[in-house]
């Protein structure tokens, strides 16, 4: 399993303190991450792939820092958004999913074998052809998700990724997520859905207040809502 390591890591917009003093090492295969709104949950998860950079303290993902190492770490850490429509890019869902093997420079049989199991593997066979832009939300999802998944990553960040879905899509994901052999960091509000996880880091204010299994995150953010 990779490791993610934060050491000491901050980040400032500005004035304004995001992120203060985490220290953690995540070496578990799922990873949970809650909070309240601008705790600093998703700031902290953007800096696994160097979406953001700490101003102070440094985040490894083995032994490779994002913020020096931007391309090697992309290869290795994928990262799925709330908002499907911010990953599709191209007309028709095939052609989206061959988009992110364009530096790979395969065969074009290749590609399509490989477009073609990550839709077997997303629940969308059959799909290739079809407008991306016509796709549900939760179809949507499932394309975002098949667009990384094709590249092979070894760790997949989850920003908010039932957010746009309704209960069977977001059961459906679930259920996808649960299978995959990735190491797999997931930003939510979904309680239910964190549970899942091995280990569930709270966020506050910008700092890491708790730190455990599922269940003892969980309780612990539910008493500091309260």
């Amino acid at each position: 399993m990779s490791s993610i390591r934060f050491e000491e890591v901050g980040h400032q917009f500005g004035e304004r303190v995001v992120i203060s003093g985490v220290s953690v090492d995540l070496r578990e295969s799922r990873v949970g991450i809650i909070g309240s709104n601008g705790s600093g949950k998703s700031t902290l998860a953007r800096m696994i792939n160097g979406l953001v950079h700490p101003t102070s303290g440094r985040v490894i993902v083995d032994d490779l820092e994002p913020a020096r190492h931007g391309a090697e770490v992309r290869r290795k850490v994928s990262f799925l958004f709330s908002d499907p429509d911010a990953q599709i890019v191209m007309p028709t869902v095939g052609e989206d999913i061959a988009f992110s093997l364009r530096r790979l420079s395969l065969h074009k049989d290749e590609v399509a074998a490989r477009v073609a199991s990550a839709l077997e593997m997303v629940g969308l066979p059959g799909y290739a052809d079809h407008p991306a832009h016509h796709l549900s939300s939760g179809q949507k999802q499932l394309l975002a998700m098949a667009s990384i998944l094709v590249t092979e990553p070894s760790i997949l960040v989850c920003d908010e990724p039932t957010t746009l879905l309704d209960m069977r899509n977001t059961r459906r994901l679930a259920e996808l997520l649960s299978g995959l052999s990735q190491q797999i960091v997931l930003v939510t509000h979904d309680l239910d859905l964190v549970l899942s996880c091995e280990r569930v880091l709270v966020m506050a204010d910008g700092q890491l207040v708790a730190d455990g299994d599922a269940a003892e995150s969980v309780e612990y953010y539910r008493r500091l809502m309260s």
